[in-house]
């Protein structure tokens, strides 16, 4: 992998987890598909997750044939952007998913179309011991660069131990972790797998709790290693929060990463907007509800700036539950600082006619 791709994804970076445009017939729509992409890169993004559980799982299916033209339009996309901005190459994040065959053959698909890693699900494996989890990944990683995924139990009814991360953090081409189990305790069990490791200069830590984004990147994390202080942080994220509004997410990041560069004080006013963020994203994510209307609430929020046409999805049972529309209605109301409204407002005509839009830096 490029020097620069690695050192950017362990200085630490915004990387939303893409969503899926679809017309009214349920086919790709690739020019909200496309718009949303620019509009990820205009805000300042690092990187773009493609086919991960924000851009439906369902598109994995061959029957629906989507997982190629959707990771291809990305890079595509992410391609433009860059020639017309000079702005560095974004990470390009692949989901994969599937039993050992079917991951191996996505894996492969991802590297053919240039991605950098491969975040790897292990949901389609929760029956399997943990040295079938370990023998599966490595045969990923022969082949794709990959950064491991702690998926929260609701979503995929398993919990991974730290015996677990442990050992999967031996395999010399884990290169990054995001960190998704929306509990407090499994978090620490990934953190301290690292912090054991030997490699935690290696491996770059993403949050993907989106139930607690503030707190997780600014927290300062120390472990006691036989006898030795080992010291984390969480450099970045890659959520399905930062899929709407993400301007605001990059700038969130840069005062995180001052804080940290400067040792300051933790700023009273940055604990407030984690208390805001994570209200936001208890409606948006649909929390009351088991996470039902995760992406559908996702998508709501684009759909509302004008970026997507509807909140679609392929499985008919995935969609807003009651009620669920006026609490995000509500939240925008209360918590307007948490939009990025008037950012998409100004350029939304750009990306969806084909400009790349602006670059990071210029953007208002």
């Amino acid at each position: 992998m490029d020097l620069h791709i690695i050192n950017k994804l362990r200085s630490g970076c915004v990387i939303p987890a893409h969503p899926l445009a679809l017309q009214a017939d349920n086919k790709l729509d690739e020019r909200r598909q496309k718009a949303l992409s620019r509009y990820y890169l205009a805000s300042g993004a690092g990187g773009l997750a493609v086919g991960v559980h924000t851009t439906q799982f369902a598109i994995h299916n061959p029957k629906i044939g989507l997982y190629r033209p959707v990771l291809e339009l990305a890079g595509e996309t992410a391609q433009e952007f860059t020639t017309s901005t000079n702005c560095g190459e974004p990470i390009m994040i692949a989901g994969i998913v599937g039993r050992t065959n079917r991951a191996v053959k996505e894996a492969e698909l991802a590297r053919e179309l240039g991605y950098h890693l491969g975040l790897l699900s292990l949901t389609a494996l929760k029956e399997k011991s943990i040295d079938e989890l370990i023998d599966h990944s490595r045969q990923v990683a022969q082949i794709i660069p990959i950064m491991g995924f702690y998926l929260q139990e609701a979503i995929s009814q398993m919990v991974l131990p730290v015996e677990f991360w442990r050992r999967f953090i031996e395999i010399p081409n884990v290169l990054a972790i995001k960190i998704a189990p929306f509990n407090r305790y499994q978090t620490l069990d990934v953190l301290e797998a690292v912090a054991c490791s030997g490699r935690s200069d290696e491996i770059a830590l993403y949050t993907g709790n989106d139930d607690n984004i503030i707190l997780d990147l600014l927290t300062q994390y120390e472990f006691n290693v036989n006898g030795r202080v080992v010291s984390l942080q969480i450099v970045g994220g890659l959520l399905g929060q930062w899929a709407c509004w993400t301007k605001r997410a990059v700038e969130y990041l840069a005062r995180i990463k001052k804080i940290h560069e400067t040792k300051m004080q933790i700023p009273q006013e940055m604990l407030t907007l984690a208390s805001h963020l994570t209200l936001a994203n208890k409606a948006i994510f649909d929390a009351d509800n088991h996470f039902a209307g995760c992406i559908p609430g996702i998508s709501y929020v684009l759909k509302r700036q004008g970026l997507l046409e509807e909140p679609r999805t392929l499985n008919p049972q995935e969609r807003l539950s009651p009620g669920q529309a006026g609490r995000i209605d509500e939240i925008i109301r209360n918590y307007p600082h948490l939009t990025d409204d008037d950012f998409v407002r100004q350029n939304l005509d750009k990306w969806l006619s084909g400009c790349g839009g602006l670059r990071p830096d210029e953007s208002s």
